[in-house]
């Protein structure tokens, strides 16, 4: 505390020039000499500690010192990550970067750590700042890309550019505030546009709150840049946490909110409105003949939605949520047991499955078949309280479908129609031209429809719905055939026998003796889930019977070689001769469920490593092989010996090599995997002589596109701010130059060129890699390029090989999206800068 009786100064003396302490020098020299010590003994922790001392009482020290700083830093945080020391290893980025605020190198892997660990908003912040501070940093760039698609996804983009769905809502919100409803909440605000629509409505109070670290601070710099710092009281809080007069003074008289999903209820909107209902809005109207102010009654928009479904055939739904193949690679999948995606429904909840996932019908590959009308699933009213308490106790409800048209039942399609008052509503119906997906029911149980069972004409389907959890269930139960039931939602081995007539159908009996033929009831909840993605791999046929291919034409080789040496003892390096009778080693490092391992051990002789790591997948893993004859001892569990994926890469024992290498490529979204390169560089050095990796070499093939869609899910598109507010420059931050998850096969574009060779990356052979390429394309049509999707054409060896862009691959591409369209003509020429940097391509593009 200042001393409050000492005199006031009028003079200022001249500063001494501060004393040397000699004793603080001496600690100084001796804890820096400690600290390099310890760095070249690999004692990282002890030398991290030295150096903080030395900087904090040494500033001088910090250029000299920052290097080496840092890369202590970067080795003490592997060290505290892989022992599970998380919070330490936090509290040590945290005083470095009290030392080096400004330093981008620090701020970017801390934001590496941040993500890694889920924390994505505060990882977007690190590497926003390492961007301001440095940016032409490629590592920060391309970091803040990757959070970008998590922090800010892509459908904020699309429904900014919708303005048919923007004026609706704002005309909707104009009314209500018109006729009195004057004190506004916006729910989960994202940009801010809904409640400064409210504010330019004419609204005295608006108040909006948002759970987005992200997307809070975005609402913030939209609102001030649109002058309505001090009108609009933006929250970063969940609504379910808000109270009166804590947070907000009084109850309002309107909340306005899009918390909705594909599902219409996955975003909690149900759980929000109740809370609402009871702590943040006036009561409701009483009845349509009760006059009463609107300002003294509250109300929400949306006021209700109403859901519809159908059931649909659809191949490329189907083979991402069930086994659809009896043989893969040469092995029979007889004995996999029940294999789930992880989207399962049933009117029972069910933590470790999601009810349903999300696709854009009119996007997938093949199509789909409608195998119904259209029903009405459900209607919801979100003014009335009761409806909305009384959404989860609802009596589970049963529908009869008549069938349509023959067809193999794949899922159940949902969407809905959004009322936002009594005279407008949004639909996102498969066939709007809209920004929404549909939510699907996939149906994979183990089951009659496992066995390929087919819907016909006269057939009827029954369906059950519920909303057990306040998530929207839709079960696919039973189906009436000829009078018969035919039960989809449990084994048929349970159904009673005394139900079946004196004249049985002949095929609805066929069918449940086809279904009797499965395991008991009690075993079905013994089941191994797959991710989608594994399951669309491993009903890949093409991708492994490449693989079983190459693999075959390698053992052989290797085999042909060893006895040759055999053979020929006198031209054999006795240091380096081999046994025949000694197996080949194979290491398969492929991310998540992989077949590759047994494919290996197939081939004979052969000791394969699988890197499968979840016990119920390696469990399945062994049934496959003991049902197809493979000894257990040519099949281990590589990942059950390692601390850590970081030492997976080495030497199967120091005796020996690896005769293949097999490396996860390229991500289902399209990418690259991350360090590939790096993977690449060291499974070379664990080859013997005439091993091989696999893939050897990749090659990136792209085309010039004009594709309206693209653009209009990257950023916001026009000069004309949006409802006449200016929102885009700041949600174009968060512009991605890579969009992933693509289906080229799909994409509504045009094509401007031929497909042309746009990049390799040799895996074998390290000196025909380069970093940069040059690469001229001729356009065959006239239009304007707005993206260069690419795929892959993966080189197991010389001769085989798999794309990417196959009708059966489980890969997805990937486009460069151009943030200023080029005008072509036909005939002209275009240069592309394709540059690979940390296994992260770049494409850019001039005109020649």
């Amino acid at each position: 505390m200042p001393n409050a009786s000492a005199r006031p100064k009028h003079s200022r003396r001249t500063r001494r020039r501060r004393r040397e302490d000699p004793a603080r020098n001496e600690l100084v020299s001796s804890s820096l000499e400690s600290a390099q010590q310890c760095l070249f003994n690999q004692d990282y922790g002890t030398a991290f500690v030295h150096y903080l001392l030395v900087l904090n009482l040494a500033p001088v020290f910090k250029d000299f010192a920052r290097e080496s700083f840092r890369f202590t830093l970067f080795k003490w945080a592997e060290e505290l990550d892989s022992v599970g020391r998380i919070q330490d290893l936090f509290s040590c980025y945290e005083q470095a970067l009290e030392l080096f605020p400004a330093d981008e190198v620090i701020l970017n892997s801390m934001g590496e750590h941040l993500f890694r660990m889920g924390f994505r908003d505060e990882a977007a912040g690190h590497f926003h700042k390492a961007l301001k501070l440095r940016p032409d940093y490629p590592e920060a760039r391309e970091n803040f890309y990757r959070v970008a698609n998590w922090l800010v996804e892509r459908w904020h983009f699309l429904m900014l550019n919708d303005r048919g769905r923007n004026q609706k809502y704002q005309q909707a919100i104009q009314k209500a505030v018109q006729s009195g409803c004057n004190t506004v909440l916006d729910i989960g605000t994202g940009t801010g546009i809904l409640g400064m629509c409210a504010k330019k409505a004419g609204a005295a109070e608006v108040y909006a709150c948002e759970l987005s670290k992200t997307m809070y601070e975005l609402a913030c710099e939209v609102v001030t840049a649109n002058g309505m710092e001090g009108s609009i009281k933006i929250l970063h809080m969940k609504s379910l946490e808000m109270e009166v007069p804590k947070d907000i003074p009084h109850r309002v008289s309107l909340v306005v909110t899009e918390t909705v999903d594909a599902g219409l209820f996955g975003e909690g909107i149900i759980e929000s409105l109740v809370h609402a209902w009871h702590h943040l809005l006036l009561p409701p109207q009483r009845g349509e003949n009760e006059f009463s102010e609107q300002s003294a009654t509250g109300r929400v928009i949306p006021a209700g939605a109403t859901v519809f479904g159908m059931a649909v055939e659809c191949v490329e739904i189907r083979r991402h949520h069930r086994l659809c193949v009896s043989e893969v690679g040469g092995l029979s999948m007889a004995a996999t047991g029940e294999l789930r995606s992880p989207v399962s429904c049933s009117s029972e909840p069910d933590d470790s499955m999601e009810p349903y996932t999300t696709e854009r019908l009119s996007r997938l590959p093949g199509g789909y078949k409608p195998l119904t009308e259209a029903f009405k699933a459900l209607n919801i009213d979100f003014n009335n309280l009761q409806e909305l308490e009384g959404l989860s106790s609802r009596e589970v409800q049963q529908i009869c479908l008549p069938i349509i048209q023959e067809g193999e039942l794949d899922a159940l399609a949902v969407w809905f129609q959004l009322h936002l008052d009594e005279e407008s509503s949004l639909s996102t119906g498969p066939q709007e031209d809209t920004c929404w997906e549909q939510a699907i029911y996939p149906v994979h149980t183990f089951s009659l429809v496992a066995l390929g069972f087919v819907l016909q004409p006269g057939d009827k389907l029954i369906i059950e719905i519920s909303c057990r959890d306040a998530y929207l269930r839709l079960c696919s139960v039973a189906v009436l055939r000829e009078g018969h039931e035919i039960r989809l939602d449990r084994h048929p081995d349970a159904q009673s026998s005394g139900n079946a007539s004196k004249n049985p159908n002949p095929e609805a009996e066929l069918c449940n003796a086809l279904a009797c033929l499965q395991t008991g009831q009690n075993q079905t909840k013994d089941f191994c889930m797959l991710e989608c993605s594994e399951m669309a791999l491993l009903n890949n046929l093409d991708y492994h019977q490449s693989f079983c291919s190459a693999l075959g034409k390698l053992v052989s080789r290797l085999k042909v070689k060893c006895q040759k040496q055999e053979q020929r003892p006198d031209l054999t390096d006795p240091a380096s001769s081999t046994n025949c009778t000694d197996p080949l080693y194979v290491l398969d490092v492929s991310e998540g469920f992989s077949l590759l391992s047994l494919i290996a051990a197939s081939q004979g002789n052969v000791k394969a490593y699988s890197s499968v790591e979840k016990d119920k997948q390696q469990e399945v893993l062994k049934r496959i092989a003991r049902s197809n004859n493979i000894s257990e001892q040519h099949l281990e569990f590589w990942l059950n010996h390692m601390e850590d994926e970081q030492g997976m890469l080495k030497r199967p024992s120091q005796e020996k090599l690896w005769s293949a290498i097999i490396l996860d490529c390229v991500e289902t979204c399209g990418l690259i995997r991350q360090k590939l390169m790096e993977k690449a560089s060291l499974a070379r050095c664990l080859l013997e002589e005439g091993g091989h990796i696999f893939p050897e070499r990749i090659v990136v093939h792209g085309m010039l596109v004009e594709s309206d869609i693209l653009l209009l899910e990257s950023a916001v598109q026009g000069q004309e701010p949006t409802l006449g507010f200016n929102i885009a420059p700041f949600i174009n931050q968060f512009t991605v130059p890579v969009h992933v998850f693509l289906d080229f096969s799909t994409l509504e574009c045009r094509h401007l060129s031929e497909p042309v060779e746009l990049f390799v990356l040799d895996l074998m052979d390290a000196n025909t890699n380069y970093t940069n390429r040059e690469v001229k394309v001729q356009a065959t049509s006239a239009g304007r390029i707005t993206a260069v999707p690419f795929w892959y054409h993966i080189y197991l060896d010389q001769e085989i090989s798999v794309s990417t862009l196959s009708q059966n691959s489980h890969w997805k591409q990937a486009a460069a999206v151009l943030q200023q369209p080029l005008e072509v003509r036909v005939g002209d020429w275009v240069h592309l800068a394709v540059r690979l940097h940390k296994s992260t391509i770049s494409i850019s593009v001039k005109k020649a």
